[in-house]
């Protein structure tokens, strides 16, 4: 029993990093200096989206992940919003969708041409108005399609739907302080949150009340993060009074006391955790760090356990954390992260040594595939369901995405709230059925009535042009 103490046993325990060749890296970025603790980099199996240095407004690059090597300097850009942009999110459902928030107060939903950019892109699909401060957090909905969340520093979270470009939930009073982060529970049920005032905070968005927090969950005034893990538990990263880093685990249903709770280092940057559900081990990414040190959460005691570091030379301004679907699961990928430099993007692997070339079933569990479990509608009405697993047997094969099309809601027409979703099933039908009697005639009314405004009009037309004449006269 002492020895199993001592040496735990884990296939991660020889989970190798390696930083690609130099000729795979991407090159002369001016990774943005933005002062604000988001990751600045989004991946996804298509493409790498930087937040880059731009005058006069906010913008990112999107790279094909083959465009590797000296990016010119008029390479296209995403350049809509006229401040800095401060956080992007690839949509987990298609892999052609990034969101970004920015100083300007606005939230852009972007449709990326499947080969890239050939020129740069200044119109959004959409533009979702509603924060009175910068954005500086964006986060795709798990499991349910078009559905987006952003925090501003308006202390306030507002859930959207993307397409009809609505805000359906706005949480703007359960923030007394800057909100630090923000992360969806695995089927997107429950959001928790880490926030200046030191408090985690688990939240119903539906309902759109607290369901649990935890005050002071870390001692020291520097940034907080909070993120759920795929059995309901929440993982923190923070620092002690005496300003070390320091990591902790939690049960919402009971926060009292951490369930482990591990000091780290002295180090001032914020650790970003990065999560993988499908093998439980967590990234934690500090900023400005040379390294990226790694974790395996476990149900048996110590909970966190240290699996291994990597180290680099260089610090890192920015992570993105490649989806498990992006990965060569013939060399063993378990992650793949993209280390921003202050001039460039440096890919990082880390693999699992193993001698077969079958492939490892253990390593490579079921993962959350591109498909939503749900429309919009249904997750707004309250319905739940877990991510849709894929098997990365052969690799994954990304298929074609849909077009995001946005469908602005007329005001107007906005109907008694009775009748909701059995409109919205009949509403096609009606169409179709354009043809029958009852319809011929109210067609030929509606006819009838414009004939008739029309005639009103010529009427007037002609009855003023008289009486201009007449002044006319008279002023002769």
């Amino acid at each position: 029993d002492t020895m199993r103490r001592v040496v735990r046993q884990s296939k991660f325990r020889h989970v190798f990093g390696q930083a690609v060749k130099n000729d795979q890296c991407y090159d002369d970025i001016r990774v943005s200096r933005v002062t604000w603790d988001s990751s600045f980099c989004a991946v996804n199996p298509r493409f790498v989206a930087i937040i880059v240095d731009a005058s006069g407004g906010g913008a990112f690059l999107v790279l094909p992940l083959h465009k590797t090597g000296r990016i010119d300097k008029s390479y296209p850009t995403v350049c809509g919003h006229t401040g800095p942009v401060l956080d992007i999110d690839w949509c987990p459902h298609n892999d052609q969708v990034i969101a970004s928030g920015s100083e300007d107060c606005t939230v852009m939903v972007w449709q990326i041409p499947e080969n890239g950019l050939t020129l740069s892109l200044t119109e959004p699909v959409v533009v979702l108005e509603g924060h009175s401060k910068r954005v500086g957090i964006v986060a795709w909905h798990p499991t349910a399609r078009n559905v987006l969340l952003s925090a501003g520093c308006d202390n306030a979270i507002i859930i959207w739907n993307v397409g009809t470009g609505e805000a359906l939930i706005n949480l703007d009073d359960m923030h007394v302080d800057m909100i630090y982060n923000v992360s969806w529970n695995r089927n997107g049920s429950l959001i928790c949150t880490a926030s200046k005032d030191k408090k985690v905070r688990v939240i119903d968005p539906r309902k759109q009340e607290i369901v649990a927090e935890k005050e002071k969950t870390h001692e020291g005034a520097r940034p907080m993060r909070a993120i759920f893990l795929a059995d309901g538990n929440i993982f923190t990263t923070g620092f002690s009074r005496m300003s070390e880093r320091q990591l902790a685990l939690w049960n919402p249903k009971n926060m009292e006391e951490p369930i482990a709770l591990h000091e780290m280092d002295t180090s001032n940057g914020v650790l970003l955790p990065f999560y993988d559900p499908d093998t439980n081990i967590i990234y934690l990414c500090g900023k400005g760090d040379s390294s990226i040190r790694y974790f395996e959460i476990t149900d048996e005691s110590p909970y966190v356990h240290y699996l291994n570091t990597f180290s680099s030379k260089e610090p890192q301004r920015g992570m993105g954390f490649m989806p498990k679907r992006g990965l060569d699961v013939n060399k063993c990928e378990i992650a793949r992260f993209f280390k921003l430099h202050e001039r460039k993007c440096e890919p990082i692997i880390m693999t699992v040594p193993r001698k077969s070339d079958l492939f490892q079933d253990d390593l490579y569990p079921d993962t959350a595939g591109p498909e939503a479990a749900l429309e919009a509608e249904e997750w707004f009405e309250g319905k739940n369901a877990d991510p849709l697993l894929i098997s990365l047997k052969h690799g994954y094969i990304p298929g074609k995405n849909r077009d995001l099309k946005v469908v602005k809601k007329n005001i107007l027409d906005n109907k008694p709230a009775g009748n909701k979703k059995s409109d919205l099933i009949n509403a096609p039908k009606k169409a179709a059925d354009a043809s029958n009697p009852q319809n011929d005639a109210k067609l030929d009314e509606i006819l009838k009535e414009l004939k008739s405004i029309k005639d009103t009009i010529s009427n007037q037309d002609e009855r003023i042009s008289k009486l201009e004449e007449q002044m006319a006269k008279i002023g002769d």
